[in-house]
């Protein structure tokens, strides 16, 4: 039999305890060894509750160990950088949160420091893995709705209580590198582009403290003249999230789609009315690790590879910038 490919989890996030276990622990080819936190305490009941074999408050530990193969970093977004760095330089291979890093040249910096070490980085952006978004990318690609307009994206939800914290209070926080960074790297996904100009006003204070956006109304133009909007919330109790995509001869129409849960419908509107389209609906995080471990044997990319990492990235930061000065941001396509 070959040898299961170790996974150790860098930070013991409620992402990891909700989501990545379960996904490392369905792969036939995968074996969860060890969990790190800074908090030895917290890396233990971590580790305890959910039969991590080991834990570890230095990540040297981590680093050192043969066992390990892959490391799945869910740490606070200021401390991406230095972790990725470190087990890139280890030879381990990376799947990262979003976002890789709070700037750019940090984040380009960790898929070049990945690229020369020889090892895969991946950046864990689960909603191009859910069956709705890539039924809508097939259906696009295929021409099902004629010349593409105009898209909407509803991603509004109220946050759940339990991942607050650094999302609401912290500068390294905020709704556009948390969330709205998301339906970013969906749009990339679905429109196979980049958007050439992006302009965005935010809330803040009705869930976050002053100065930490909860709440987002964005605009982007994408190649082709299509306009995009985007509407983001941490504040917004029963918003139905969706994307709704307009041609010149009918609309595509997903809903409740920008979730982690395997959910979610689609539908073809034209002049006859609204067709649904058949779903075969799959986890969404088994997904992302499958492709990860397929990358890992030489088998395609990950789901979301570094660079697309980094193009989220940038597109996030423009929109921040736009935030701050008011005005309409150019994209670098570079």
């Amino acid at each position: 039999m070959k040898t299961p490919i170790g996974w150790a989890l860098i930070g013991a996030s409620n992402v990891a305890r909700e989501w990545m276990i379960d996904a490392i622990r369905s792969q036939p080819d995968a074996s969860l060894r060890t969990v790190f936190s800074r908090d030895a305490q917290r890396g233990q009941e971590f580790a305890t509750a959910h039969d991590i074999p080991n834990s570890t408050s230095e990540l040297e530990d981590i680093l050192q160990d043969p066992s390990v193969h892959v490391v799945y970093v869910s740490s606070r977004n200021e401390l991406h950088k230095d972790q990725v760095l470190a087990a890139a330089r280890a030879g381990k291979h990376v799947l990262c949160e979003k976002p890789l890093a709070l700037s750019l040249t940090d984040a380009e910096a960790m898929v070049r420091v990945c690229r020369e070490s020889g090892v895969i980085l991946g950046t864990n952006h689960h909603l191009r893995c859910s069956a709705v978004h890539i039924a809508l990318r097939h259906h696009l690609k295929t021409n099902a709705i004629g010349e593409l307009n105009t898209v909407r994206v509803f991603h509004a939800n109220f946050l759940a209580k339990a991942v607050e914290g650094w999302r609401l209070n912290d500068a390294a926080g905020g709704l556009i590198l948390d969330s709205t960074i998301h339906d970013i790297d969906t749009l990339r996904f679905l429109l196979g582009a980049d958007p050439i100009d992006v302009f965005a006003m935010t809330q803040s204070g009705r869930r976050s403290v002053g100065g930490i956006e909860d709440g987002l109304m964005a605009v982007m133009r994408f190649p082709g003249d299509v306009l995009v909007q985007i509407h983001g919330s941490y504040a917004v109790p029963y918003a139905p999230g969706g994307v709704e995509l307009y041609g010149e001869n009918a609309a595509l129409i997903a809903r409740d789609c920008m979730s982690q849960k395997p959910i979610g419908s689609l539908s073809l509107r034209d002049g006859d009315g609204e067709h649904p389209i058949a779903i075969e609906h799959h986890n969404l995080y088994r997904y992302s690790v499958r492709r990860f471990c397929d990358s890992i044997a030489g088998h395609g990319s990950p789901a979301a590879t570094g660079e697309d990492g980094v193009a989220s990235l940038k597109i996030a930061l423009a929109l921040k910038e736009s935030v701050q000065s008011g005005h309409q941001v150019k994209v670098s396509q570079s």
